[in-house]
């Protein structure tokens, strides 16, 4: 599978041909594996459910870009076609690694596709079990750029209904007649991540819209302590409070208060003595009891995973974080009051220098760096997509090539790639990564390294790859647990 081995094709346009039907063949089986056995298939973590013949073939073409040889349909479709033939249970398959293990592992030692397919997922085989044991519900308290995203992932990742169930919204009452009409129009069009991927209609009678299917009951109330979920159905719910309201456990527990709900996380940094969790770093602290958790911040999630993963190859002596911002409806769209310094002028029309809290945070995750970092930030006039500017005193020497190697590795093969994403484009600008799924993408064309300074550059989608990170928060506080196959990098 070695891009310097591989013979290029004497057709091109044969050669994508054959590929583009064989994309077009793998969609129902995919479609099967994920409806009938609860199986979400991936190409190195690119989710293949739901996707369009040129989506599939763009998720080939990413992996040659950053594992360096040339994935193809040739490999993936035997090994989407052998898992559609077997009885499997609920979980989360890479065919994309297996294929590449296939040709490593099991065409040498003579194996068909379908009998080392077989092999490696041989624990599900005839499996029963279930990622939890009974779905949960979950209530979206606002309904803002980050509620909006939340419930576009839920809706997608909704399966046969037997997971995390969005069951309902919570908003003030807005002035207009046709209020509930206008939550819907905002779901199902997004200026910055496009249309809504499915249908919506609004059933003003029962006072809900339904996306793809699911109900979602629209509450209106101007505190929690104005809601009972019970009355809608509702039980054991965990709240998403993406409101940034309340930011403390005491203002936090009146979700506890009201009947129903059991759980509730904070889309915004947890002051005090709240746990703030990045995904894929602290997580492990969530436990069971735990009933108000936060999901710190897009920046806080952006940055940490890079630096625990320089810090524990390289060590980290000092450090600075620049934050390049695209701006917030917290800023004014032209010169208005604001009680923060700078932020009242005009978000479109200037860069503002501005304090984040992020370089601070980053030691309530990783303790180990406490004191060790500094930050500021930049908001300028794009709607989505920032940039984090680490800029790092480290422990040892090493090259631009040495670091830039290491984070590749971290991001294809390490328990942080759900965390970090790598680029090796010198071409790519911030608007190529909005919907991104990551906390942050690595651009390694941007690395500088002198001697034991290095300065490295993270894009991430403030959006989208943080709403990705909460939705892991919210399964793990569920109990969801998904095998994951193949079992080793």
């Amino acid at each position: 599978m070695n891009d310097q081995t591989r013979e290029r094709p004497s057709d091109y346009f044969k050669d994508w041909k054959e590929r583009e039907a064989l994309a077009e063949a793998m969609i129902p089986l995919v479609g099967k594996l994920s409806r009938e056995n609860s199986v979400k298939t991936y190409i190195y973590g690119h989710s293949l459910v739901n996707r369009s013949v040129l989506d599939l073939m763009q998720d080939h073409r990413y992996v040659r870009q950053i594992e360096q040889n040339e994935l193809s349909e040739y490999e993936t479709y035997p090994v989407i076609k052998a898992l559609a033939s077997l009885d499997l249970g609920t979980a989360h398959i890479d065919v994309g690694r297996i294929a590449v293990d296939y040709e490593a592992e099991g065409r040498p030692a003579g194996l068909s596709v379908k009998k080392y397919v077989k092999q490696v997922v041989s624990e599900l085989i005839g499996s029963n079990a279930k990622p939890v044991v009974k779905p949960r519900d979950v209530v979206l308290y606002g309904f803002g750029r980050i509620g909006r995203l939340m419930a576009r992932l839920l809706v997608e990742k909704a399966e046969g209904g037997d997971t995390l169930r969005l069951r309902a919204i919570v908003v003030r009452r807005g002035k207009a007649a046709n209020d509930l009409v206008k939550r819907a129009s905002l779901l199902r069009r997004d200026s910055v991540h496009g249309p809504f991927d499915g249908t919506i209609r609004v059933d003003e009678e029962r006072q809900s819209f339904v996306a793809n299917g699911n109900e979602v009951k629209v509450i209106y109330a101007n505190s929690p302590a104005e809601v009972d979920y019970t009355e809608y159905g509702i039980e054991n719910a965990i709240i998403i409070d993406n409101t940034g309201m309340w930011r403390d456990s005491e203002g936090l527990s009146q979700h506890l208060q009201c009947k129903g709900a059991s759980k509730v996380i904070l889309t915004a940094p947890g002051k005090g003595e709240m746990k703030n969790i990045v995904h894929g770093i602290n997580d492990e602290e969530i436990m069971d009891s735990d009933d108000i958790i936060s999901a710190a911040s897009c920046t806080t999630n952006a940055i940490a995973p890079p630096l625990k993963a320089l810090d524990d190859e390289y060590g980290i002596i000092t450090g600075h974080v620049e934050t390049v911002h695209a701006y917030t409806n917290d800023q004014n769209l032209i010169d208005n009051y604001h009680k923060a310094d700078r932020r009242g002028r005009s978000a479109v029309l200037n860069m503002v220098l501005t304090e984040t809290g992020a370089a601070k945070a980053v030691g309530k995750v990783l303790p180990q760096l406490l004191g060790k970092l500094t930050g500021n930030a930049i908001r300028v006039p794009t709607p989505n997509v920032s940039m984090a500017i680490l800029n790092l005193s480290l422990k040892q020497e090493i090259t631009a090539q040495e670091l830039n190697e290491y984070m590749r590795g971290v991001a294809l093969h390490s328990p942080l790639r759900k965390q970090i994403d790598y680029s090796n484009s010198p071409e790519v600008v911030s608007s190529d990564f909005v919907g991104s799924r990551h906390a942050c993408v690595f651009d390694s064309e941007a690395t500088i390294v002198n001697g034991k300074q290095a300065v490295i550059y993270l894009w991430y989608d403030n959006e989208f790859g943080y709403s990705c990170q909460v939705f892991r928060i919210l399964e793990q506080m569920a109990g969801i647990h998904y095998s994951s196959y193949p079992k080793v990098d």
